[in-house]
């Protein structure tokens, strides 16, 4: 490996730096071009719909028409501007990859110890590590003392990894590479020196960067099914237009008059505020899901969230606590369960499930007085709770030892000290005590087993018999099946005179017994994956830890698999081979970034929209890949929040549940809103194109048509997006992607309920055209508005009547129609508005005309829902009527 990079044993010269700088470049990682806030905004008017829009406004500008244009581009730029800021706000520079890297570095160089800028260093310098540092680059170690480097955020792996110098077969796993320290990561106990053996881009960190910056972004369903709904509404208004000026030509009309008559029929067939009504949702949505701790950094991911049916999900600080603590201590004479959570030193010790002292028992006092004192790490109080200084595992055994109230406060001085390296699988700390010196051990207990002689009973040292030895061993193998970290503990008082070297002191030694050690599961992860399950959403545990750990972790979280896959499993498999096995095994262990990509296209294979959760740099590209990226909050890498669609502010996994629930409550609406919008649009069509065929004048003029898909039906339509979810949304399974956002039956709907209220209106008009057209046109376009309000609350559910959702269950909608009804009583009898629609003042006779005329639209809604409930014909599984 020296050879390879060219590295001296006593450092790179100056001069060879510089000339390796320039070969191989600063020790930095590219990373992409962030978009500019002109992108940001321009990419606001992407959607099939918006285009439309503004074709539309071009066109009425061309004939004649400046206020309509005027009005539709207004409404598109304050919906690009609402698009812009939530987006723009949602992904201010967090700038990740480059935070991680270190920004100094010690080297030796000119064969002198030197800290510089981490970006300067190359390929064969030798570098120094000391606990607390970052790693700056992938270093082949060539001296160790205690090295232990905390590698979850590349590998997933929760425990810290003893470093050591030596040679590994070619090949070996990423999360086993013993003898290399990855840059990113972090030294967390002793001290060492390697050789750079990459930097920047060539690192393993940089190679998972240039991963995420090679998978491309995807269409969110809802923007696909917009931009399909956009190009269909586009044809049909082309096609509705060309031919009702066809038909007019025919009947003799003046051409302007049916330019005039096209154009309002464009008008009406495209619901403008649709696209403003969708952004706004999916706004609001955004500070609802901010509430329940979800950080939405792209806009339509809110409602993505809601289709997710697999969720990937990693182990470490995601379904568990990222937190070590001893759950169990087997001393000789008896086994303790101990309680609590993290690192709050507050819990019990249970023996056959009753609280005991554990000061009040010698061997339990002594087992913790001796992993306390044979230890480094510290346990301190900080703003938002308790923090471990040192290896989780020493910390663990700490917080341990606090619970039942001890402390090394009063502790005398250590005399020596024999350090832990993966060789020798021990470590000793020597204490002057009353009557001697005492050397306090812990380490691997079948390594102390075959060094003692004798064992802790009844508070007397005994002699260690073969039974007591085997049946130490028998519970070992259990805790270690159940995914258990065991570490044990040992002592021994040493003889006067002797020499003090590790083989004189580690021998003879009285065992105390050995504590199981688990990185606990998060409270309420076992619920939020109860109700993933009740949602018909799969969740795949995939980590980078061992599989015996992730099986524990899986089973106590109640995440039902047939055994687990490692990586080494998953290369061997075709694709079609992987693709059975996950039907049935749902964790993954000892898997890498590649693996994670592998395993996600896979699932997209058929058509799942796949949520990923993580933390770590080496969640980035599967975070980017997944239909919706989940980064953790508060223990979440930059990189992995970079590349992430939504951040889970408190690193709840229970918080996506939540989200899920947000985000089916969103699409139901966004489908209300959308039903509810084109059946408006379709009264209109039908009203303007019957006239026509029935040779009376033209019924509404575009700027009415405007004002009502804008201004009426937009505040409609938006107080719908606000309705609250069903009893049953978490109780149904995830919708299928490919599925339109208008069904079948959603079109019939949309037809019958249009074509009545077009008959209607035709109905109030043509009774009064020859009498007055300005009154009879204001009759037909206020009739229209109180037919639809009526209408928009057979939208409020597809399944339960008025009486079972709760009529004022949604205030917003009811104020919505009350202010839809002020605003068109300003719009009859305010003289200026007159002039501007066209309009002339009603009697009060004819409001209750109308307001009786469309009565019937919402009863005849309700009776086919109580119908339908009386039968027990209601569709349990969609909230759309099949």
């Amino acid at each position: 490996m020296r050879r390879e990079v060219g590295a001296d044993p006593s450092g790179l010269t100056t001069g060879e730096a510089e000339a390796r700088l320039e070969r191989y470049g600063p020790n930095v990682l590219s990373t992409e071009a962030r978009e500019t806030r002109l992108q940001v905004f321009l990419r606001q008017f992407k959607s099939v719909l918006i285009v439309i829009l503004i074709i539309a406004a071009a066109v009425s500008f061309l004939v004649g028409e400046p206020l309509d244009a005027a009005a539709i581009l207004i409404i598109v730029v304050l919906n690009a501007i609402l698009g812009y800021s939530q987006e723009w706000q949602a992904g201010e520079a967090i700038e990740a990859l480059r935070k991680m890297l270190i920004q100094h570095a010690v080297v030796v160089r000119d064969g002198e110890r030197r800290e510089i800028d981490a970006a300067a260093m190359v390929p064969g310098d030798l570098v120094l590590l000391a606990m607390g540092e970052r790693v700056p680059a992938d270093i082949y170690i060539v001296e160790a003392t205690s090295l232990q480097i905390d590698e979850a955020p590349l590998t997933g792996e929760s425990a810290p990894v003893d470093k050591a110098p030596g040679t590994l077969p070619a090949g070996t796993a990423l999360a086993e590479r013993s003898n290399m320290a990855f840059a990113g990561t972090t030294v967390t106990n002793g001290h060492g020196q390697g050789i750079a053996v990459a930097t920047g881009m060539q690192t393993e960190f940089g190679r998972i960067a240039g991963l995420s910056q090679r998978v491309e972004d995807e269409a969110t369903p809802l923007a696909r099914q917009m931009d399909r709904l956009g190009r269909d509404l586009g044809l049909i208004a082309l096609g509705i237009a060309v031919l009702a000026v066809a038909v007019g030509l025919l009947q003799q009309r003046e051409l302007l008059e049916m330019f005039l008559v096209g154009v309002s029929l464009a008008v009406a067939v495209i619901p403008e505020g649709l696209p403003a009504v969708v952004t706004l949702t999916l706004a609001i949505g955004i500070k609802t899901m901010m509430r329940r701790n979800c950080l939405i950094r792209h806009l339509p991911a809110s409602e993505t969230l809601g289709a997710v049916s697999v969720i990937c999900t990693d182990k470490t600080g995601t379904l568990t606590r990222n937190e070590m603590a001893v759950v169990r201590v087997r001393t000789p004479d008896t086994e303790v369960t101990v309680t609590g959570a993290g690192y709050l030193p507050v819990g019990e010790f249970l023996v056959d499930g009753k609280p005991v002292d554990p000061l009040g028992n010698p061997g339990l006092r002594q087992f913790l007085q001796t992993v306390l004192l044979c230890n480094h790490a510290t346990l301190a109080h900080e703003e938002g709770g308790w923090r471990v200084f040192g290896t989780p595992t020493e910390g663990a055994l700490v917080v341990a030892a606090k619970k039942a109230g001890l402390s090394r406060d009063d502790a005398p001085e250590a005399k020596k000290e024999f350090s832990f390296n993966s060789t020798r699988k021990r470590m000793s700390i020597i204490y002057p005590e009353e009557g001697g010196d005492v050397a306090h051990v812990k380490g691997a207990p079948e390594v102390l087993l075959a060094r003692s002689s004798r064992v802790l009973l009844g508070g007397s040292a005994v002699p260690l018999t073969d039974e007591l030895r085997e049946a130490l061993l028998t519970d070992l193998e259990e805790y270690a099946s159940r995914g258990l970290r065991v570490l044990g503990a040992a002592c021994r008082r040493l003889p006067a005179g002797i020499e003090w070297t590790a083989d004189t002191v580690e021998t003879d030694l009285v065992f105390l017994g050995f504590a199981g050690i688990v990185d606990p599961p998060r409270p309420e992860a076992a619920e939020a994956i109860r109700l993933c399950k009740s949602a018909g959403i799969d969740v795949i545990m995939i980590t980078g830890d061992n599989p015996l750990t992730a099986s524990a972790i899986a089973r106590e979280l109640g995440l039902s698999s047939e055994g687990a896959m490692t990586g080494a499993d998953l290369e061997a498999m075709t694709d079609n081979e992987l693709e059975e096995r996950l039907k049935t095994t749902k964790v993954l262990s000892r898997v890498t970034a590649e693996h994670k990509l592998r395993v996600i296209d896979i699932l997209s294979r058929n058509r799942s929209v796949i949520a990923m959760t993580g933390d770590g740099v080496n969640d980035a590209p599967a975070l980017k890949k997944a239909s919706i990226g989940i980064a953790m909050g508060i223990k979440g890498t930059d990189a992995a929040k970079e590349s992430s669609d939504m951040v889970l502010v408190d690193d709840n996994f229970a918080s996506i549940v939540a989200g899920v629930e947000e985000g089916r409550r969103e699409y139901d609406n966004i489908s209300r809103f959308t039903r509810y919008l084109l059946s408006s649009n379709i009264g209109e069509l039908v009203a303007i194109v019957g006239a026509l065929l029935l040779g009376l004048p033209l019924i509404l003029i575009p700027v009415q048509i405007l004002w009502i898909n804008l201004v009426t039906d937009g505040l409609t339509a938006l107080a719908l997006g606000l309705e609250p979810a069903e009893r049953d949304v978490m109780q149904r399974r995830p919708r299928d992607p490919q599925e339109s956002i208008l069904t079948r039956s959603a079109y019939a709907v949309i037809l019958l309920l249009g074509v009545w209220l077009g008959l209607l209106t035709i109905y109030v008009f043509q009774g009064l055209y020859e009498v007055d057209l300005d009154r009879a046109r204001t009759m037909a376009f206020t009739g229209l508005i109180i037919f639809e309000l009526y209408n928009v609350l057979n939208f409020r559910s597809f399944r339960y009547p008025l009486h079972r959702i709760g009529f004022f269950s949604n205030p917003a909608l009811i104020l919505a129609i009350l202010g839809s009804l002020a605003l068109q009583a300003l719009v009859v009898y305010v003289p200026v508005f007159n002039v501007f629609l066209g309009t002339a003042p009603l009697t009060l006779a004819d409001w209750g005309l109308l307001a009786l005329l469309g009565l019937p639209v919402l009863l005849a809604g309700e009776a086919y829902k109580i119908v339908r409930l009386r039968a027990g014909k209601e569709h349990e599984t969609s909230p759309v009527p099949a």
